[in-house]
């Protein structure tokens, strides 16, 4: 079975102390069919809400959205199942803002229907949104097959109380198939079906993992292990994946019989960015035509050199090597071969739409000694995308002229700051100064060294101890997002 994944998106009104503000309301939805034989065939409705797109109201201990959801399944104009709800967030503290998930089941009878959802925050004055998709529901009660695959953002011991609950855990799905390198596992789990029907005292479940560009398996992930026949089985297993290479990749489970015939099989698609070191080696790739030509001689060692703020440790290792031996068929090739890692079938594509932001950057944050890629303006920019916000003081009464970058989200990550400052006064060379973003640069004295021009230094247990408030106050910008 494949089923789409989509993002539902509206605008919204949300108001904070009587001030309005539009935001895009997000929530990601996928789909899951399982079988139960006490109550047959059923889908699973799994809707991942976006926390920093919701608006929120002031509870005594902090931030709550309520949100209403209704689902529909229909057959020729007639409701054959639905559910009408009002949901509430978790309390948001300290205005860490975070993501939060709900699932629905129903059962249905094989066949084909509409979908239709309905999200509304209740906090906004905006409509409501709607909408709707077709659904194919499989009939897994007739021979031994395969529930969908699912991965889980967590799993704990089980709560049988709980939405998330199956087999004595409590899984949170995850509704993303991409794992950055920071992501060491991939919990799975299944279910299957009917394999008494094979009428054998024991069957196979064969697990592999291949590249899904070019089809090669992955050796060391491919094991099988043994099970007995029930009308359920369950399955979990979590997969260590540190030393995965970043790529695009299916993973397949297969049951097989005693006689290693393949029964059912079952199939994920996912994707790896990783920093396991890759040894660049040019004699296995062949140069695409359009890659060559969208790089003129006399700027190739430049692109090359601006993959660094996107590259991973082991990627800045071989871009190094090759603009030290200043082969130029080699930096095409590097470039065509870092993006068909990062983007597969789109790498020309993705490598066009880099090259622009490449050249906006050089526009704008070059200088006499570096170019727009190797300031900090420029690596944030190319890293993270541009920002949502961008407050800019050229001239403030007590502090050096800085730029504070805010992303409404960053990857997995909501409400991110930057803070860049000028403490030459000449140049226009912005340094990160501060960022609450993980992995970032953090100065928990940032308003000290900002105010440094005028103001004397504190001590190591409280840097910021001679700071006060004035007109322009970065940390009252700082604090606002």
């Amino acid at each position: 079975m494949n089923f789409t994944k989509y993002i539902i998106a509206i605008l919204v009104l949300i108001a904070f102390n009587s001030e309005a503000q539009t935001k895009k309301l997000k929530a990601y939805l996928d789909e899951k069919q399982y079988y139960a034989p006490e109550i047959g065939n059923y889908i699973e409705i799994q809707l991942q809400y976006v926390g920093y797109t919701i608006a929120y109201k002031s509870k005594e201990n902090g931030l709550q959205g309520e949100i209403a959801v209704i689902m529909k399944f229909m057959q020729n104009d007639s409701i054959i199942a639905s559910d009408a709800f009002r949901l509430q967030s978790p309390i948001m503290k300290d205005s860490i803002i975070e993501d939060f998930y709900d699932i629905k089941r129903f059962a249905l009878k094989p066949g084909e229907y509409s979908f239709s959802i309905e999200l509304k925050d209740l906090n906004s004055l905006e409509e409501a949104l709607k909408a709707t998709k077709s659904i194919k529901i499989e009939d897994l009660s007739l021979k031994t097959t395969i529930s969908d695959i699912e991965i889980a953002e967590s799993a704990t011991q089980g709560d049988e109380s709980s939405v998330f609950f199956k087999s004595g855990y409590n899984i949170i799905p995850k509704l993303s198939n991409y794992f950055p390198d920071e992501l060491k596992y991939m919990p799975v789990y299944f279910e299957i079906y009917n394999s008494e029907k094979l009428n054998e005292d024991a069957f196979g479940i064969k697990q592999k993992i291949t590249n899904s560009l070019t089809g090669e398996e992955i050796a060391f992930f491919s094991k099988t292990t043994r099970h007995k026949p029930d009308n359920v089985v369950p399955f979990a297993r979590s997969i260590d994946i540190q030393n995965l290479p970043s790529g695009k990749y299916i993973l397949e489970y297969i049951v097989i019989n005693k006689s290693l015939v393949e029964v059912a099989k079952q199939t994920y698609e996912f994707e790896r960015s990783s920093n396991i070191d890759n040894m660049f080696d040019p004699e296995k790739i062949i140069l695409n035509p359009a890659f060559q030509e969208s790089i003129h001689k006399d700027s190739v060692q430049f692109f090359l050199a601006s993959l660094i703020p996107m590259a991973k440790p082991a990627e800045i290792k071989n871009i190094l090597s090759v603009i030290k031996t200043k082969n130029d068929d080699n930096a095409r090739k590097l470039i065509q071969g870092f993006w068909i890692t990062t983007s597969g079938t789109n790498a020309f594509e993705s490598w066009m739409r880099f090259k622009q932001q490449v050249l906006v950057v050089e526009k704008l944050y070059k200088n006499n000694y570096q170019a727009g890629y190797e300031t900090d303006r420029g690596r944030v920019f190319l890293q993270y995308g541009a920002p949502t916000t961008v407050i800019q003081r050229e001239s403030t009464p007590d502090e050096y002229p800085y730029e504070i970058w805010q992303f409404n989200k960053i990857g997995k990550f909501s409400n991110k700051s930057f803070i860049f400052y000028n403490p030459d006064l000449v140049s226009t060379t912005y340094r990160l100064l501060h960022s609450d973003m993980i992995g970032e640069t953090k100065n928990p004295g940032w308003q000290q060294v900002l105010r440094s021009r005028n103001t004397p230094h504190g001590n190591i247990d409280t840097p910021n101890q001679n700071v006060n408030s004035s007109f322009g106050d970065s940390n009252y910008y700082f604090k606002q997002y």
